[in-house]
């Protein structure tokens, strides 16, 4: 199960980047630009905050097999220690968890807001923090921390 919910979560990862990507392009081009939110950009914002919910399911069954995450959790001590293994038994899921937090926090007020410039601008302000806290997290390729792949293979 784990080879292919790792590849999952490697794959859904992208479409979170490209959907908040999206969204929070055009969150700040109606901000900026006083357009009218239309159904397209509230399809948007509903989209794009299920596909990372997505990603959060898929990610917390990834924590729950994740060999990695049962060694940190089962030898806590030294696995705060190891950068690696810290990494994703602990500073992964709680700062995916805060992204996570962040833009559904967003996407409710939003979608609350009265004024179309409003509902731009809290998407636009809060998918970016989001956004900016997924990027802080994600073992990139070319991180010298903490590394993965682009992308996995099934």
């Amino acid at each position: 199960m784990y080879n292919l919910i790792l590849p999952l979560h490697s794959l859904v990862r992208w479409l979170v980047l490209l959907s908040l990507l999206i969204a929070i392009y055009r969150g700040y081009q109606g901000w900026l630009g006083k357009k009218a939110y239309n159904k397209f950009d509230d399809n948007l914002r509903q989209t794009t905050v299920s596909i990372i919910h997505l990603q959060f399911i898929i990610g917390v069954w990834l924590y729950a097999i994740s060999p990695i995450t049962n060694w940190f959790i089962h030898h806590f001590s030294e696995g705060v220690r190891l950068r690696e293994i810290r990494f994703f038994g602990m500073e992964h899921i709680t700062m995916m968890f805060i992204a996570i937090a962040l833009i559904t926090v967003g996407s409710s007020k939003a979608k609350r807001d009265i004024t179309d410039h409003d509902k731009f601008r809290t998407q636009a302000i809060w998918f970016t923090i989001g956004l900016l806290v997924i990027l802080s997290s994600i073992p990139w390729a070319f991180s010298p921390l903490v590394h993965r792949p682009w992308l996995r293979g099934f």
